[in-house]
């Protein structure tokens, strides 16, 4: 696996480097799309709808568009975003693992150590276990403030990107107010059909069907000499293209314990 980004942990004044990984991968066969009569290959082009021109997309910025003006968005401006300078992901609080929503979650990274010694690592990890807690977190990756759950997964943190409230939408179907009523033997014989297909979940047990056949396809197709030659018919083509280390780990915990302390104490007095 290769690094996507390089950055820092950062809780109270715990500073724990690290490289971030993608978790996941797709596994679908990758397809392109052809001229049916003569199996040339159609690629897309970025065309200027002003000149006419093909457009390199080295020379290709961002707009935004309110309906009556265009506000043109340059790399230059991405990066002069205060977001984007920052190489730390950011804990803002520890939570019960089950507030966190599963519809919200969405992709994951493994994020690695990076120092020369994975202790205040290996201190975060254990103590998310012990505290069956979730560590939510701020940073920016890709030009986007993100939101996400730290959790642990062996012995690996895995970084999960959260949608952000906004994004998940209210299901409200009125079929659903509707008053039901569910006998006591129905209830009975669901909970029965349930107990007799349950199990415990190996996700190695299943596979993704379609993409096994449409693989068999390919081979079959290969083997008997259904094919063209690639460089034939699809031509040549030029494809587009962290934190110091902490010296005293246990001067940081106890130094950011006080500083929460003090902030709380300072919030009741307030109040008071």
């Amino acid at each position: 696996m290769r690094a996507i980004w390089k950055g820092a942990l950062t809780f109270g004044l715990v500073n724990v480097p690290v490289k971030v990984y993608s978790a996941t991968e797709d596994h679908d066969v990758s397809l392109h799309q052809v001229h049916a009569t003569d199996g040339g290959r159609i690629r897309y082009q970025r065309v200027c709808e002003i000149d006419g021109e093909v457009v390199p997309y080295a020379d290709i910025d961002k707009a935004f568009d309110d309906g009556e003006r265009t506000v043109i968005l340059t790399k230059d401006d991405f990066a002069s975003l205060p977001a984007e300078r920052t190489r730390e992901i950011d804990v803002v609080e520890f939570v019960p693992s089950e507030q966190v929503d599963l519809l919200t979650l969405d992709k994951a990274y493994y994020l690695e150590p990076d120092s020369t010694s994975p202790k205040a690592y290996v201190l975060l990890r254990k103590t998310l276990e012990q505290t069956d807690r979730t560590a939510i977190v701020r940073f920016s990756l890709r030009q986007k403030t993100r939101l996400a759950a730290l959790r642990v997964r062996g012995d690996v943190l895995v970084l999960q990107t959260l949608l952000w409230a906004d994004e998940v939408r209210e299901a409200a179907f009125p079929a659903l107010d509707e008053s039901v009523r569910i006998s006591a033997k129905e209830l009975e014989l669901s909970a029965s059909l349930v107990e007799s297909f349950s199990s415990d979940f190996d996700p190695s047990e299943f596979t993704d069907e379609y993409q096994q056949e449409l693989r068999t396809l390919i081979d079959a197709k290969l083997d008997k000499g259904d094919s063209l030659d690639t460089s034939e018919t699809f031509g040549e083509h030029e494809e587009s293209a962290a934190g110091a280390e902490v010296i005293d780990l246990m001067d940081a915990l106890r130094a950011s314990v006080e500083k929460s302390r003090a902030a709380r104490d300072g919030k009741k007095s307030a109040s008071a």
